[in-house]
């Protein structure tokens, strides 16, 4: 069984690679038919796309998967309905592919430039939910990339019922097929050779688990872009509007629990710990929020006391850390030390101290005064995301079409040759 998995990932990366050749210089107007196409069939294939995700429904709760996983399982109408709009909305994103820039001329006469390529090859390996079967297809299309997907097997049935409405699309726009592949085994072996195909694969993409994320990162022999945790902050500082920092704190957590840019620490300014964390853990302790507090946070509000532990948790459920400090300075250590460089706010009405926070806090997205939640590549604009980087080479942040892009150097001459 072993050989015929070896085989059969080693027939789809030889032929992602001769798609990528196609699909690297394929015309916008081609590629647009493709996304257009693929959001017909999927609005096409409701009915069956939802008997689908049933399957996979019924089989999540028959194992006792958690409840927050079960949610990200789910497509419904709605569900459907967002993978169209994020289908047209990459379609309407401005092209990358092709796109000149820096051009200057060099003392010898000769021109010198950089041109916006694909990467080639992306394999991408994530759990969960199947609407990233969508997100990655459309992303990779856009940017004139070919992939490899490889979804979890609780969403088996949902994913392989969206790529069908992908190679529907991909063949009516006349492109290959084997532009976007799905695996269509749920063996993990198959995520180990996947992790070798390094003559025909340029970038692994892992969107899951810490688990899974640390197994791609140590055994891939390819380029990965990742993130580990989502460990987000918000500080509120001693210059914050009260009310506008109890809607934030509330949103970045209740929100969504297991998401990566929820919230999972807050930090409070000493000065402001009774005007904020009375009202706000009265809302928190209503929506079923576990609270876990430094000594100083419970001498104001009851709760559990966190440990040190709690401070690097990524808990992706309904519990909450809170500590009280002293000032930004501790505020802004602590996130340095303790974050995983995701995402973290500041909620402050003084300017300075907002610029500060921003230059000193080191994670891939920083923000004032709005919630973590909005760390999404969709809220970014981007259309949709294939994930979010914590890495600081290539990508960093919500990756999207410039993302899955690199750039060459393009040289005009007139014949100028040179003399050492």
């Amino acid at each position: 069984m072993t050989n015929d998995i070896a085989t059969y990932i080693a027939d789809v990366g030889r032929n992602a690679r001769a798609a990528s050749r196609i699909i690297g210089s394929a015309s916008s107007a081609r590629k647009s038919e493709a996304l257009k196409r693929i959001a017909a069939a999927v609005d096409a294939a409701r009915d069956n796309i939802r008997t689908e995700n049933a399957k996979d429904m019924a089989a999540a709760e028959q194992h006792g998967i958690d409840q927050p996983l079960i949610d990200r399982l789910l497509l419904n109408d709605k569900g459907i309905d967002q993978m169209i709009e994020g289908l047209l909305q990459v379609d309407a994103l401005r092209e990358p592919v092709g796109e000149m820039s820096d051009f200057s001329y060099r003392p010898t006469g000769i021109q010198i430039g950089k041109m916006r390529v694909p990467l080639g090859v992306i394999a991408m390996i994530y759990e969960s939910r199947p609407n990233v079967t969508v997100d990655a297809a459309s992303l990779s299309l856009k940017s004139g990339n070919a992939c490899i997907l490889r979804g979890g097997s609780e969403a088996f049935h949902s994913n392989q019922a969206i790529a069908a409405c992908v190679s529907q699309g991909l063949a009516a726009a006349s492109l290959p097929e084997a532009t976007v592949q799905l695996l269509n085994t749920t063996d993990r072996a198959a995520v180990g050779e996947l992790l070798k195909l390094h003559e025909y694969v340029d970038v692994i993409v892992p969107r899951g688990g810490k688990g899974l994320i640390e197994r791609i990162s140590n055994e891939s022999r390819i380029p990965v872009i990742k993130h580990l945790d989502g460990i987000c902050h918000v500080y509120v500082d001693a210059d914050a509007d009260a009310d506008m920092a109890v809607a934030i704190a509330y949103n970045s957590k209740v929100e969504k629990l297991a998401v990566c840019n929820a919230m999972e620490t807050l930090l409070v300014h000493e000065a402001v710990a009774d005007t904020v964390l009375r009202p706000l853990a009265d809302q928190l302790v209503q929506a079923g929020i576990e609270l876990r507090g430094c000594e100083r946070a419970q001498a104001v509000v009851p709760m559990h006391a966190a440990t040190q532990a709690d401070w690097g948790e990524e808990y992706l459920g309904p519990i909450l850390s809170i500590r009280v400090v002293d000032d930004m300075a501790a505020a802004i250590a602590h996130i340095n030390r303790y974050g995983s460089q995701h995402t973290d706010v500041i909620v402050t009405e003084n300017y300075t101290k907002s610029r500060a926070f921003i230059a000193q806090v080191d994670s891939a997205s920083v923000m004032v005064n709005a919630s973590t939640q909005f760390a999404d590549g969709f809220e970014y604009g981007l259309g949709a995301e294939v994930g979010i980087s914590t890495d600081k080479i290539h990508a960093r942040g919500p990756v999207g079409l410039e993302g899955l892009t690199s750039q060459k150097y393009v040289v005009y001459g007139h014949g100028e040759i040179r003399h050492r």
